[in-house]
């Protein structure tokens, strides 16, 4: 039973930032902005957030540090992606190079800033956040070890997350709105809908939640941050696109490439896998693996609304 929940627990820590940075992107190409900038996104906010973990340590409790160090990282995601909503939106600039530009532009600054402040590019942090066990719901009996023990509270606020990202986008004016400008946007604009606001609105949620998911991936799985965050970016688009841009097929997307994420990083860790003898690196290639034959397989049936990459121009109408 105790490597069930250490396999559950392991899958969650990858889990969660997938789902949680997916969940953004879903939001831009929902409002007919393609956002391939996840990647630098996570690493602006992982970046952000793990300096301010660096800068505090030891002055206030642990998790009031990891709180504020999440403001951090989301506000960064949101000043990052508004470079990407103007470059896309008012300078009716290719999406997919502005993206690009983006990606390539986040680990430089990393690096670069990290050097200036400390001499290193590598930033250390104290890893105080994991909570061992929940007051109460800990000591449930099986559920207690699978969900509220060894865990951190950004598996919650990830959860949370889903269930406010599918009650937004289904069941608000907003969601309605966002769903109609990524779809039809001049029949939203004829309905009086202004186009570019909400476009603004969801590259700056994709913003929010990919900041946030740069350091949601970093604090559960390292004490440093090297100016990467292992192409999470780029695996949490393949997640967007087996998910089909629906909330709920992406947490089970999510799942399924965190349990390939899991096994390829704590496959020691589980018997009946370390007594294979199989080499290490065939379990680290899992996940890529995992991740071109799904994507071979449902590319073809998958379609996002409005996703190619043409910026909406107003004298279309």
């Amino acid at each position: 039973m105790s490597v069930i929940y250490f396999i559950f627990q392991q899958t969650m820590l990858f889990t969660i930032p997938l789902m949680v940075v997916a969940l953004g992107g879903m939001f831009s190409e929902r409002s007919g902005v393609v956002n391939i900038a996840l990647e630098g996104i996570m690493t602006m906010g992982a970046f952000t957030g793990i300096l301010f973990l660096n800068m505090t340590g030891g002055r206030m409790s642990g998790q009031t540090q990891l709180f504020l160090a999440i403001l951090i990282s989301a506000a960064t995601g949101a000043a990052f992606a508004f470079f990407h909503a103007y470059a896309a939106i008012n300078m009716k600039a290719d999406q997919t190079i502005s993206g690009t530009a983006l990606n390539m532009f986040a680990p430089a600054f990393a690096i670069f800033v990290a050097r200036v402040i400390q001499g290193v590019q590598q930033i250390q942090f104290n890893n105080t956040f994991r909570i061992e066990s929940v007051p109460v719901l800990g000591r449930i009996p099986f559920l207690g070890p699978l969900l509220f023990q060894n865990t951190y509270v950004t598996t919650y606020l990830g959860i949370l997350i889903l269930i406010v990202s599918t009650v937004v986008l289904y069941r608000t004016r907003f969601g309605l709105r966002l769903r109609s400008c990524g779809e039809h946007p001049q029949a939203a604009d004829a309905a009086g809908i202004n186009v570019y606001r909400m476009q603004y609105a969801g590259v700056l949620i994709s913003g929010v939640l990919g900041g946030l998911g740069g350091l949601v991936f970093v604090v559960p799985t390292s004490t440093n941050f090297n100016a990467d965050v292992a192409g999470y970016g780029f695996l949490a688009l393949a997640v967007l696109i087996f998910g089909q841009w629906k909330p709920v097929r992406i947490m089970w997307a999510s799942l399924f490439f965190g349990l390939m994420k899991a096994v390829a990083a704590a496959y020691s860790g589980i018997p009946f896998l370390a007594a294979t003898g199989i080499p290490s690196y065939v379990y680290k290639m899992i996940p890529y693996i995992a991740t071109l034959i799904v994507l071979i397989f449902t590319s073809k049936n998958s379609q996002a609304p409005r996703a190619s990459g043409v910026p909406y121009d107003k004298g279309q109408r």
